[in-house]
């Protein structure tokens, strides 16, 4: 399914979902904003900010493999390499399960600078090369050869396009749960249904690289 040009988008929206209902990428500093403030406002404040350091992070990690992409001689080595750096992603943060100490010295308040830093220490921006660069691929040129400056200017349509649509499948899932945590469940529910993600989310990292792998198989 994710080798088709609709199942690669598909792949952006619930990789946006996923990272969105993942507490690893921010939503508890929502809720913790808004029950501080005493002010739902901030609660959508603390998201936007989250946001803008997600969206940034895509941005400063895909920016490269959308200019690389002009080299079609290389379009499927470049498209293996990315697979296997995320699988090599996900296996050391399964194996090491280490948290970088430094994020924890950034303030509270400097929410963006906070995601953007997950968002890249993580993998979370990483996670979107191989499905972009499957979105990118010669094949979905439809017969003939574009410029150079036409294929950086497709390339970066399409780049601005994964960006906007995860991060808002990630705002719309991770909003959710905090406003519904905020507004009715309390945070009694965070205390009882808090869990370490680590494991999983390196796992994903391992299987959004297989399914890259694949998809450069079928270009």
């Amino acid at each position: 399914m994710f080798t088709t040009t609709a199942g690669l988008w598909l792949a952006v929206v619930l990789s946006g979902l996923y990272h969105g209902v993942n507490p690893g990428m921010g939503w508890p500093l929502a809720v913790s904003s808004a029950l501080m403030e005493r002010r739902p406002t901030a609660l959508f404040a603390a998201l936007g900010a989250l946001a803008v350091g997600h969206m940034a992070a895509m941005l400063l990690i895909l920016l490269p493999f959308s200019m690389l992409t002009s080299l079609l001689t290389y379009e499927r080595e470049l498209r293996y390499g990315a697979g296997a750096l995320v699988i090599c992603l996900g296996l050391y943060l399964l194996i090491t399960r280490r948290h970088p100490r430094f994020l924890s010295r950034v303030p509270p308040h400097r929410l963006a600078l906070w995601s953007f830093l997950v968002a890249i220490v993580h993998g979370a921006a990483l996670m979107l090369v191989p499905i972009y660069l499957g979105l990118c691929g010669p094949e979905a040129l439809e017969g003939g050869h574009l410029a150079v400056s036409e294929l950086l200017a497709r390339n970066g349509g399409i780049l601005i396009g994964v960006t906007l649509a995860h991060t808002a499948a990630m705002i719309i899932a991770g909003g959710g749960v905090a406003y519904a945590v905020y507004r009715w469940l309390g945070l009694h529910f965070l205390r009882k249904s808090w869990f370490d993600l680590e494991a999983v989310w390196a796992v994903s990292l391992i299987g959004v690289g297989v399914i890259g792998l694949a998809t450069a198989g079928h270009g």
